[in-house]
């Protein structure tokens, strides 16, 4: 059974491992992948800049069955995440299954229900011509795994283009600066925004990347352009301050490890293998999981935490760039987890009276903070146009920021489009009539009665991951395809809640749509089932644990034998981590409430029953 797996990114190289390990003499899956660039990564190797970094962890972003080493820091640099995926191909044999510089230009469908890919080759040399005459490959699968950060997302301002023209100023300068108009995705490193004036459109994690890229360039002034706002937190927990006692940490841990299973995601008890065959379940109620109670329940906590220690609910720490009331939360949004440059966006905002901040304090870090610099990055809203002087106009608003950069004279010498990506599928032929991954309706996969297409890493989670989603993409796809998965599929509950005009719709529940791919598979361990197989530490372990991967490979049709280790060490550090109080606020008390929320929704839903 042919298969064209498109791109060599995280998602591709996942899908090829993981189709491998499945064939079987029923289901001889033989996949193949091509890359149109010169080497595998991605997004990860060809959209990178100097000084970045992954701000989801190793323990969440590590594939299930190859991690890294136990002393390797939390946070890795694109560069060394790009050498893990290859150590990924070469640890499983993958690296024959490659063809690089092989760009798919049509796919239509065959006979026989076939797939025909076109694809065109380019000579060994970077900059070698493509050839002319497709080659074709007819498969019996496709999976598009191409991604969400492909082409630039870049909108109309009018007048940007005055940017570029020479002014006054210029021409009494020996040497003018430089200026320039791009695109994030040309952004590589700080020289090309050393002493200029810079102006970054979008505040996602990118535009806060770049804000403090372009501050420690030295550039001469920095203006970041937000449209709606923003939710910020770090993507590690930093130091605290309480009545004068600071609670540091060596060793930060990440937030996205903070999400417990048990009470969260896992309610199921018991499967079919628990000791004596009990027949004992409590799944989560249908109510529970279609109300999103839970989200509500905490980022209503979550905003009075952050409030008492920070002095502000917007976010960690954040006094500016707020999102409206009814989006502010984890069931809306995604979460920013690119926090340096949020001292420098504060200091104009920041006020506090100096006895709270005794009380409680966030702490920023020392070398982002006076008397080492005092430097402010703008926060302001996006332009509507620029003057022919250059000039960049923004909006009137009762935002502050607004307010504060209405007379404002910004009149960038750079500007960024930090605006994101869009995905296209050109090469899809338009007689064949295939799907987008708008259209993937089952678990935003595959469409319903096109199951030979799938779109694995085509959602992106609020707090979380992509690569260790396609994991389980992919799972759901070769159990699709087998016929294994519990039919029918529970309606789904994990979709980041937005409006129906919203730009973005592909946003899901990390730890919620990765536990309902797992059920879906029969991958869910139960509890008594865990600790009957695994004993106590196993079972501990998942219960305060977040979605990591490797627990969805104890059990079920993609069990793997390396899991428990895994779980045992790398998993059970990063529990431990978070101490005893730590283990007690964010993991034992959100376990009671939500557990105790799922009996009561079940007393009720019994008492209506013997009502009627």
């Amino acid at each position: 059974m042919k298969v064209v797996i498109v791109g060599a990114g995280p998602s591709g190289l996942v899908t090829c491992k993981s189709l491998l390990q499945a064939a079987t003499t029923q289901f001889p899956f033989d996949p193949i992948i091509l890359e149109q660039e010169n080497d595998i990564g991605g997004t990860f190797k060809y959209r990178s800049y100097e000084n970045s970094q992954l701000v989801s962890s190793k323990q969440l972003t590590s594939f299930s069955d190859f991690r890294l080493p136990l002393s390797h820091h939390d946070h890795l640099s694109l560069e060394e995440y790009v050498g893990y995926l290859k150590d990924y191909c070469n640890h499983f044999g993958i690296k024959d299954r490659i063809k690089l510089r092989s760009r798919v230009v049509k796919i239509q469908r065959a006979q026989n229900g076939e797939h025909a890919v076109s694809y065109i080759t380019r000579r060994s040399d970077v900059f070698g011509e493509w050839e002319q005459e497709p080659q074709v490959l007819y498969v019996k699968y496709v999976a598009l795994c191409t991604g969400l950060h492909v082409t630039p997302a870049i909108p109309a301002i009018p007048g940007i283009s005055h940017v570029l023209e020479p002014t006054m100023s210029d021409e009494t300068h020996l040497k003018p600066p430089d200026r320039a108009v791009f695109h994030s995705e040309l952004y590589k490193s700080r020289k090309q925004v050393s002493a200029r004036r810079v102006l970054i459109l979008g505040t996602g994690e990118t535009g806060m990347d770049l804000a403090y890229e372009s501050v420690k360039a030295g550039a001469k002034e920095v203006v970041l352009c937000s449209r709606s706002g923003f939710l910020s937190f770090p993507k590690a927990l930093n130091d605290f301050e309480v009545f004068g006692y600071k609670f540091e940490s060596k060793n930060p841990l990440p937030i996205d490890s903070l999400i417990t299973n048990l009470g969260e995601t896992a309610y199921v008890v018991c499967h079919t293998t628990c000791p004596y065959n009990l027949p004992i379940s409590l799944p989560q109620h249908p109510w529970v999981a279609q109300s999103h109670i839970r989200w509500f329940v905490s980022d209503f906590v979550i905003k009075r935490v952050l409030w008492l220690l920070t002095g502000t609910q917007a976010g960690c720490n954040q006094w500016v760039g707020e999102l409206a009331p009814e989006r502010l939360g984890r069931a809306y949004v995604f979460l920013n987890k690119s926090h340096k440059a949020m001292p420098y966006i504060n200091r104009p905002y920041r006020a506090r009276p100096g006895v709270f901040d005794y009380i409680s304090r966030y702490i920023d870090p020392p070398e982002d903070s006076p008397p080492q610099t005092n430097f402010t990055v703008d926060l302001a809203p996006f332009p509507t146009h620029f003057l022919p002087n250059g000039r960049a106009v923004f909006p009137l608003s009762d935002r502050r920021d607004a307010k504060r950069m209405a007379q404002r004279d910004v009149r960038p010498e750079v500007v960024i489009y930090a605006t994101g990506y869009t995905q296209n599928f050109q090469f899809f032929d338009p007689q064949s009539h295939y799907p987008t991954p708008a259209e993937a309706d089952v678990r935003n996969i595959v469409k319903s009665g096109d199951e030979t297409v799938a779109f694995i890493g085509f959602v992106r989670p609020g707090v979380g991951a992509i690569p260790p989603i396609s994991e389980m993409q992919v799972f759901f796809w070769i159990s699709l395809l087998k016929g294994q998965l519990k039919k029918p599929l529970p309606p789904p509950h994990y979709h980041l809640l937005v409006k129906e005009d919203a730009r973005i719709k592909y946003g899901v529940d990390h730890s919620s749509y990765i536990s309902t791919l797992a059920k879906d598979i029969g991958a869910a361990p139960g509890l008594l089932e865990l600790w009957w197989e695994y004993g106590t530490h196993v079972l501990v372990c998942y219960c305060f644990g977040a979605a990591f991967t490797p627990f969805f490979r104890l059990v079920g049709p993609f069990r793997s034998t390396v899991a428990p280790r895994i779980i045992t060490t790398e998993l059970w550090e990063t529990v431990t981590r978070r101490g005893i109080l730590g283990n007690i606020f964010m993991g034992l008390i959100p376990m009671v409430f939500y557990l105790t929320l799922n009996a009561i929704a079940y007393i009720l839903f019994f008492l209506l029953q013997l009502l009627h």
